[in-house]
């Protein structure tokens, strides 16, 4: 590399490139394919709006070129609610998290319902840089069942701010890989990138898929968990001759120690089958998650080449090792990497019961 170019990665380094990343085609396909309404708007100086995916136009009949360069007013909807009537665009700046549900008109369509999400996204000196909003179509779910999911939200205040708590800490998250993947797209990358942005996405999709279907909402099967992150990987990366040794116990577990637990097994996992076998005709991809009085022992094992000489796991200043950090705090989990050329790699992790298990509700 250059110096010029060291210099300039460096410069990526220090200031958020989310702007220069809507400029890039790749990450703009990327955003055009989630299937939630993405809006997102640059803080520094006027706030203007800068981005409005294809899904935002089927929600709410306005395209993108027509609320480009406009202030957050331009959006439509109001407060789906008898005694509150913001509108959606003054909300969504003012409040952060989850905003609240709206109703978007729609000419000549029926008006669509949705749940807002707002959150800042600052710099490295903690400076507000941009806003991301996700609106989300709950137009199928009958008024009667939401206003009934909000009053026992209302009757239990727990409940109620661990919800926000974790809203709070996962737009927090899904934010922090779009900005980081964004530095790469700026200097001009290949997909690959993306596609490992989206195995992270898939994996809090997932995430909040078993939190839908589990009407407690407030813990999670690590083991199921991670045998869905498992088959999503290997459907996403399949490599003929490379095969999954899976065996899984149940053990609940908080959201808070699911997220990154399996962020952790997503991004291992991916690695292995990029990585560890190349040149090779296959071999074998171990992970067990396997509990018993005192806690659970996850293990991500391969027989492949190992990590070249000199390279280490997480590497310092990577996303992969945010991840490992969010992980030992949360869970207070402990983490050990064995690896060496040609006997392949093995990541063990160990919850305390303890340390991992849900609260417990009064």
């Amino acid at each position: 590399m250059t110096e010029n170019h060291e210099k300039a990665g460096q410069d990526l380094l220090d200031t958020p490139h989310l702007a220069d990343a809507l400029e890039s085609e790749q990450f703009r396909h990327f955003l055009d394919q989630m299937p939630i309404a993405i809006v997102v708007s640059d803080l520094r100086g006027r706030e203007r709006i800068v981005y409005a995916n294809p899904e935002l136009e089927k929600l709410s009949g306005q395209t993108a070129a027509e609320l480009e360069g406009k202030p957050w007013s331009a959006l439509r909807g109001h407060e789906d609610d008898q005694d509150l009537k913001r509108e959606l665009g003054g909300a969504v700046v003012e409040a952060s998290d989850r905003v609240g549900t709206f109703e978007i008109e729609r000419p000549g369509r029926e008006p669509s319902i949705v749940d807002a999400y707002s959150n800042v996204i600052e710099d490295d000196d903690g400076m507000p840089a941009f806003r991301l909003v996700a609106l989300v179509d709950v137009s199928a779910h009958e008024k009667a069942q939401r206003e009934e999911l909000e009053q026992r939200i209302r009757e239990k205040d727990t409940l109620l701010r661990e919800i926000q708590h974790r809203v709070k800490n996962n737009l927090q998250m899904i934010t922090a890989l779009i900005r980081l993947e964004a530095r790469n797209a700026a200097i001009g990358t290949a997909a690959a990138p993306f596609d490992r942005l989206a195995g992270r996405i898939e994996s809090v999709q997932l995430l909040y898929q078993s939190l839908s279907e589990d009407e407690q909402g407030d813990e999670i099967d690590l083991g199921v968990y991670l045998s869905q992150i498992a088959s999503a990987v290997m459907r996403s990366h399949a490599v003929e001759g490379i095969r999954l040794d899976l065996k899984v116990d149940t053990y609940p577990v908080s959201v808070n120690v699911a997220m990154p637990a399996g962020l952790v097994v997503n991004e291992l996992l991916t690695n292995a089958l990029k990585h560890a076998f190349v040149g090779r005709d296959g071999g074998t991809i171990t992970l067990q998650s396997l509990a018993d009085a005192k806690g659970c022992r996850v293990v991500i094992a391969d027989d492949g080449a190992g990590l070249p000489e000199g390279i280490e796991w997480p590497k310092r200043g990577k996303l992969s090792a945010l991840i490992v950090q969010s992980l030992r705090e949360n869970a207070k989990a402990g983490l050990e990497v064995e690896s060496s050329p040609g006997h392949g790699t093995r990541v063990t992790i160990v919850f305390a019961r303890a340390a991992a298990a849900p609260e417990a509700r009064d």
